[in-house]
């Protein structure tokens, strides 16, 4: 009997202990939380350098006045099917935001990280800060021809 009374008294102790708050099972939080320690260093700007040609093999480029509306939409087309999975026109996604590129970006430049993605984020200042910026998602050679390029840069225009 003093055994059976010793067993049900620890039950309920057991049994009656301290809640704890933790959740048995398992549990995934989906939101982020960026917690800033101190001296940590926040990710620098992006530089703007419209002198900057990049690293290909389009070494001067200088637009027409008026944009070439048929290339505009052969571009358009092209950046639908090559680039919108990382790019969107007019707010950043994977990468970033396409609207106003030639306020930031010298033509040149555009169209050598199109033709070379590659060697421009090994070597190319903006280009490695650019893939930085974006958490060193690197922007894929989608192998487009010096034309498909300069499509997509005329559509750019329009954004």
């Amino acid at each position: 009997m003093k055994k059976i009374f010793v067993l049900i008294s620890l039950t309920f102790l057991v049994g009656c202990g301290p809640k704890s708050d933790k959740k048995k099972g398992f549990e995934y939080n989906r939101t982020q939380k960026e917690e800033k320690k101190e001296g940590a260093a926040e990710v620098t700007e992006v530089p703007i350098d419209m002198d900057n040609k990049g690293i290909g093999p389009i070494k001067s480029l200088v637009f027409d006045n008026e944009i070439n509306q048929a290339m505009a939409s052969q571009g358009e087309a092209t950046f639908k099917q090559k680039c919108m999975a990382c790019h969107l026109p007019d707010r950043k996604l994977i990468g970033p935001s396409m609207k106003g590129i030639y306020e930031r970006r010298s033509p040149e430049w555009v169209i050598n990280l199109l033709l070379n993605p590659t060697e421009m984020l090994k070597q190319d200042p903006i280009a490695k800060a650019l893939l930085k910026k974006y958490n060193n998602v690197m922007m894929l050679n989608q192998n487009l021809s010096e034309e498909e390029a300069r499509s997509v840069a005329e559509y750019l225009r329009t954004l």
